[in-house]
């Protein structure tokens, strides 16, 4: 156990390192160039429930604001490659992460790269970050921020443009000259079908909730309607009256109709048809395929480490083998759960008689032979060993 305690000490001093020169080994073997890149951010919780200056409770994206977790970043290409990861302290907000990321890209050269962003990254000051050294970014807007450029996008009246994958846009620009704005409002008419029901749904149940607290006196009373004022959900379609009675307020709902199955979209790029556009931040959904993948696939939880350097070392492990994922599903064309599941058909029996052993593999499928020309790897010999007595 030392011995493998010592090996992600060593690997963890090589961290950039070895992160940069795994990504353009592999950049080289596809021919890839990076023209937009994706990142967001994820959390994993420790089984513990004291903090230390690294694990915090922060905003928990495992649903576990119980406990204390650290954060981990992931950059990735549209094809899904991951090009870097990072790792923060719990209590890290994205919003303070931009200015890191992009200047730790920076010495990579990757050249004119468009930085895709979630709405949680959306600040001025992360949006010029986006843009220094040439860059530009595509980042979605917070549809109830209350900005008064967002409310103008909204309603400034046009033709929705109908593009693949389902979606319709719109292209809105806002201001004039420096403070000109680019945007582009995204409508996807099945989300929309589905966001309604959803809605309808909520409404019935907070009218039954409603009716519950009419019967209810004292602490419960006001327990219940503190619950259903600071609801995410139920308090964006409530009001409350004079009287402290709540009551459903149409005006929200009927402004919340007016959102489903929409998004909206700003950019700093000009050059990028709306399709282009919608299409790319649509693909965001990449990072958290990846991110998936690194939980689930990866096992990434439980982390049982207590050193921040061993968790690093941690992480940095799970992104190789990501890496290395996403290769392996590149160059085969297959999923690594199918690739897994052939692969987990090999096996290695040994044979014991009177005259000695024999350690034999079972015989390769072709499927799984397919696998290892893709991958251009040796196939595993039939015979291990053959020892006599």
């Amino acid at each position: 156990m030392q011995n493998l305690y010592r090996a992600m000490d060593f690997l963890l001093t090589a961290d950039t390192d070895i992160q940069h020169d795994a990504f353009f080994s592999v950049a080289d073997l596809f021919n890839l160039e990076v023209d937009l890149l994706y990142f967001d951010t994820t959390s994993t919780c420790f089984g513990i429930e004291e903090e230390d200056d690294f694990r915090k409770k922060g905003l928990s994206k495992d649903h576990r604001p119980d406990l204390p977790q650290a954060v981990i970043g992931l950059a990735v290409t549209r094809d899904g490659l991951p090009v870097r990861c990072w790792v923060w302290p719990g209590n890290t907000a994205d919003m303070s992460v931009v200015e890191e990321v992009k200047k730790d890209l920076i010495g990579w050269k990757l050249g004119r790269v468009i930085s895709v962003v979630d709405r949680g990254f959306v600040s001025e000051e992360n949006l010029k970050t986006l843009q220094k050294t040439g860059g530009h970014y595509i980042a979605g807007e917070k549809m109830r921020s209350g900005k008064a450029d967002t409310i103008k996008a909204f309603s400034v009246k046009g033709r929705y443009h109908v593009v693949k994958d389902n979606l319709e846009v719109k292209e809105i620009v806002v201001g004039d000259g420096e403070g000109r704005k680019r945007y582009i409002l995204v409508r996807n008419p099945q989300q929309a079908v589905r966001g309604r029901e959803k809605r309808e749904a909520t409404i019935q149940k907070l009218q039954e909730d409603l009716v519950k607290l009419g019967d209810l006196k004292g602490k419960a009373h006001t327990k219940n309607v503190c619950h259903l004022v600071s609801h995410p959900t139920y308090g964006r379609y409530l009001k409350t009256l004079s009287d402290g009675s709540l009551r459903l307020d149409k005006a929200k709902i009927k402004a919340e109709e007016k959102l489903d199955g929409k998004y909206l979209i700003r950019t700093s790029d000009d050059t990028l048809s709306p399709e282009d556009i919608a299409l790319g931040y649509k693909q965001l959904l990449e990072v958290e395929a990846a991110f998936r993948t690194i939980k689930s696939t990866l096992e990434l939880r439980p982390v049982y480490h207590r050193l921040e350097d061993r968790i690093r070392a941690h992480i940095l492990l799970c992104w190789l083998a990501l890496l290395l994922i996403r290769v392996a599903e590149r160059e085969t064309g297959e999923t690594w759960l199918k690739i897994h599941h052939e692969l987990q058909k090999m096996h290695l029996g040994e044979f014991k008689g009177k005259h000695g052993q024999v350690l034999q593999t079972t015989e390769i499928t072709n499927e799984q032979k397919s696998y290892f020309s893709a991958l251009k790897l040796e196939k595993p010999p039939r015979f291990i060993a053959i020892r006599t007595q």
